[in-house]
């Protein structure tokens, strides 16, 4: 048992044993804990202290107004000055306040730390893709077409980062692809094709000792040219892909298609939405396409070309 656990088991059992000595017929005392718990979880030690004080003055008030709030006893204890009762009870939920509050401080400052730590690393491997310039700016691209296809499905904060953070990187496998694939101006070989294709499985084992939050994202990266029919790189299909691989097949090819590549000149961006609407239902999630065509509405796509 570590020592928060101890700390929280500790002051559920003061409390019991307060409760059954001091004031037994007046758990009513306990109801007005709740919202300094609620503010020490939520919002940290400050808050939860002046929480427990604006409800202990809150208590005096309604008693004193009311001596039968508190039970049988609570004229003869309140009125006659007998405090204290209410003394140990004010106390006690302060100090819980605190300490609980301190926990939660506790735990924002280590997340703090470890966000900090994941962006390090993040930029490191940034700095590894960086040696290609293509990749890295289309890796950019992506990113903040999927990032805004994501808000449009309405998805929470953190699985916008999980979004972000794997469009980032789901072509540092390209890092072990030949130059000369990656930049043939004429169509690939089969030989060559199937070097390309390795690339998603040569970022996995890039990424796969990282381990942490980047964990998560292995298996966005794993899957996101899978089709949605079943006939992309691997037969995966349907719901059965992730929602944040579907996302990002759609930015990807979006922005592939909107950039000139050896091979070929870039397409209007209208033209490539064209594309990604036909592909709706065997290449795309249709859901994830509506999404597409709301953030282009709109004018969100509209990311000029950046080196980062």
């Amino acid at each position: 048992m570590n020592n928060e656990l101890l700390l929280v088991f500790s002051l559920f059992a003061l409390a019991g044993i307060l409760n059954t000595l001091v004031a037994s017929q007046r758990m009513v005392l306990g109801l007005y804990t709740l919202p300094t718990l609620f503010s020490a979880y939520q919002y940290g030690r400050r808050h939860a202290t002046l929480t427990a004080v604006a409800s202990i003055l809150m208590l005096v008030l309604l008693a004193w107004n009311n001596p039968d709030l508190l039970g049988s006893q609570a004229q003869e204890q309140i009125l006659g000055g007998k405090w204290f009762d209410m003394t140990i009870w004010g106390g006690t939920l302060i100090i819980t306040g605190y300490l609980m509050g301190t926990l939660c401080d506790h735990r924002t400052a280590q997340v703090h730390e470890l966000r900090e730590t994941y962006n390090g690393v993040m930029m490191i491997l940034r700095h590894f893709i960086s040696k290609d310039q293509y990749t890295e700016n289309h890796s950019y691209r992506v990113s903040v077409y999927a990032s805004r296809i994501a808000e449009a499905l309405e998805f929470s904060p953190e699985r916008i980062e999980d979004v972000r953070t794997a469009a980032l990187l789901h072509d540092i496998g390209k890092l072990d692809v030949s130059r000369e694939v990656l930049y043939k101006a004429a169509r690939l070989t089969n030989h060559e094709l199937a070097e390309m294709r390795t690339h998603v499985d040569r970022g996995i084992a890039l990424l796969e000792p990282v381990g942490g939050s980047l964990r998560r994202v292995i298996p966005i990266i794993l899957a996101h040219h899978d089709k949605f029919d079943g006939t992309g790189y691997h037969t995966t299909r349907g719901e059965a892909i992730p929602v944040e691989a579907r996302i990002i097949s759609v930015a990807d090819v979006y922005d592939s298609l909107t950039s000139d590549r050896p091979y070929r000149k870039a397409m209007s961006p209208f033209e490539a939405r064209e594309m990604i609407v036909r592909g709706s239902g065997t290449d795309f999630d249709p859901d994830v396409v509506d999404a597409f065509l709301t953030t282009f509405s709109r004018g969100e796509l509209e990311v000029p070309f950046v080196s980062v």
